[in-house]
């Protein structure tokens, strides 16, 4: 691919994570784009049981027992002239580090918030990822066919809990039964609701002084005056419009809308692929900056995944292109380990479809057929290419369940399991030194209840799960070690890459350790 053809298509993506709390209708968001990319026929609510039409994006037989999306999947569509690269976050309150890993795999947010509920805990988490990599952030307030808080106060909860700017690219006319339509400020005109209450009109341009003509029938409603009203308020005192502070994360630009009844939702899709950034560069450890641009080709897995297809026993790992074109077949280097692997079987994903790729730029996201050889974080090159870049977040869980095979007999293919969900990023496993016990930890107790669900439907291995409650991990250095520091108290083990580290009951154990061993220093990993 030429240097100019290569330009010309990166330019066109956008890739950009939907992030938000549980219930918020990203589900319900993610399908109304998809429906508008042409990528699906029609939207299956994840609320439809009977009808088998499980949304779009969840892989999982866990999933569509629960209603909800677990693991992180790709929807790639084009619209407009852009190829789109969604990449779906888990919207659970018990969600993974694969949520986080996901966030640094996208060039944007969009954050979906119940306009009845505001900001919620999930969301704050969330955010402090998107937040701390300035990511730009898109707002859509859903769920306005409800009667829902009022606007004003869901800006300035966005300011208060978040911390960000926002700027109202449109405001509700009404809102729940009796929603009228949207105050356009951005593109100076009113969206309606139900057209045909309007002669069928569905946009009225507004004139130089903000208003629709006097004789529309819309014009005499207290709620069209209440949105008047409140959009003068925030031209007089609110925020200015400023590209440049979007892209730095400072200011998010709020779409109000219902993605239940698709209203507001193509507005939304056509102003954020204007606004949203196309792909950017990517730091690597040594903290050089790669180019998007760069002709040889470059990415990081960020994330791996095992059986997503039950017919195969297969894994995935998804790579976020960095630089360069991808081509079917070509030889890249595994900067890890020094390895050369061919990419030939490769996938993109197009909802629950899986295509191989010919050809894919930087932006897009790959999934390359893994035999073993990859781990979350990895680097591929091209050529003479040799960068590593940046590792992406470990968290220290806080959740702690022993883990044994029930039948001694297929510790085979229970060791098996673990082995590859723990490669997997699906959970972290640690051996206690005194007894080789496995214990594993968690961010979030659904990661449990993944993996049991898992070893048994995939491994054919029953475990037994014996929680330990909370505790701390910390970790200390190799030269400190010391098998009589070890108590019922402060339980020594080894993480997967054999390095030390102490799981305390408590606080008050971790203390009392600090203060009998002041010159071992404990750290946590973020």
């Amino acid at each position: 691919m030429s240097n100019s053809h290569l330009r010309e298509e990166v330019e066109k993506r956008r890739t950009f994570a939907i992030i938000s709390h549980p219930d918020a209708g990203k589900t319900t968001i993610t399908e109304q784009l998809l429906l508008f990319g042409g990528a699906i026929r029609q939207a299956g609510s994840v609320k439809g049981k009977k009808t088998g039409n499980f949304a779009k994006s969840d892989w999982m037989e866990i999933e569509k027992q629960r209603g909800i999306s677990v693991t992180s999947s790709v929807m790639q569509f084009d619209y407009a002239g852009k190829r789109v690269n969604i990449l779906d976050t888990p919207g659970h309150e018990d969600f993974s580090e694969d949520t986080y890993r996901t966030l640094m795999a996208v060039d944007a947010a969009v954050m979906v918030i119940d306009t009845a509920k505001g900001i919620e805990a999930q969301t704050k988490k969330l955010f402090k990822v998107v937040k701390d990599r300035g990511i730009p952030v898109f707002t859509f307030m859903n769920k306005l066919d409800r009667d829902g808080r009022e606007p004003l106060d869901l800006l300035s909860e966005l300011e208060e809990v978040l911390g960000i700017e926002s700027y109202p690219m449109n405001w509700p006319i009404g809102m729940g039964k009796g929603l009228e339509g949207l105050y356009d400020v951005f593109h100076k005109r009113v969206e309606l609701y139900r057209p045909e209450n309007y002669e069928g009109e569905r946009f009225i341009p507004l004139d130089e002084t903000g208003d629709i003509p006097k004789t529309h029938k819309l014009f005499q409603n207290a709620v069209y005056t209440q949105a008047q009203e409140d959009v003068e308020l925030l031209v007089e005192a609110g925020n200015v419009f400023d590209e440049e502070r979007i892209q730095n994360g400072d200011l998010t630009p709020v779409f109000f809308g219902s993605a239940l009844t698709n209203f507001g939702v193509e507005t939304f899709l056509s102003t954020f692929l204007q606004f949203a950034p196309e792909p950017h560069a990517h730091k690597t450890i040594e903290g050089e900056e790669i180019s998007p641009f760069v002709e040889e080709f470059s990415g990081f897995v960020f994330k791996i995944q095992a059986n997503m297809n039950p017919a195969h026993r297969d894994r995935i790992a998804f790579v976020r292109i960095s630089s360069g074109t991808f081509t079917r077949g070509m030889d890249v280097t595994l900067q890890r380990t020094g390895k050369k692997v061919k990419l030939s079987n490769v996938t993109q994903f197009m909802a629950d479809a899986r295509e191989n790729v010919e050809t894919a730029v930087a932006g897009d996201i790959i999934g390359v057929y893994d035999t073993g050889n990859y781990q979350v974080g990895d680097t591929i090159t091209e050529g003479k290419l040799k960068v590593a870049y940046e590792e992406l977040p470990t968290f220290t869980p806080e959740l702690f369940m022993k883990v044994t095979a029930k039948n001694v007999m297929k510790q085979k293919s229970f060791h098996k399991g673990i082995e590859q969900l723990v490669q997997e990023g699906a959970i972290q496993l640690y051996t206690t030194v005194q007894t080789g016990d496995y214990i594993i930890g968690a961010v979030g107790q659904l990661q449990f209840e993944v993996f049991q669900y898992r070893m048994l439907n995939e491994y054919n291995a029953e475990v037994v799960m014996t929680p330990m409650g909370n505790k701390i991990a910390r970790w200390f250095k190799e030269e400190d070690f010391d098998e009589r520091m070890s108590s019922s108290r402060n339980i020594l083990a080894r993480d997967r890459f054999g390095n030390p580290l102490f799981l305390f009951e408590n606080e008050f154990a971790m203390r009392w350790f600090a203060d009998k061993y002041p010159n071992v220093e404990l750290e946590s990993l973020l």
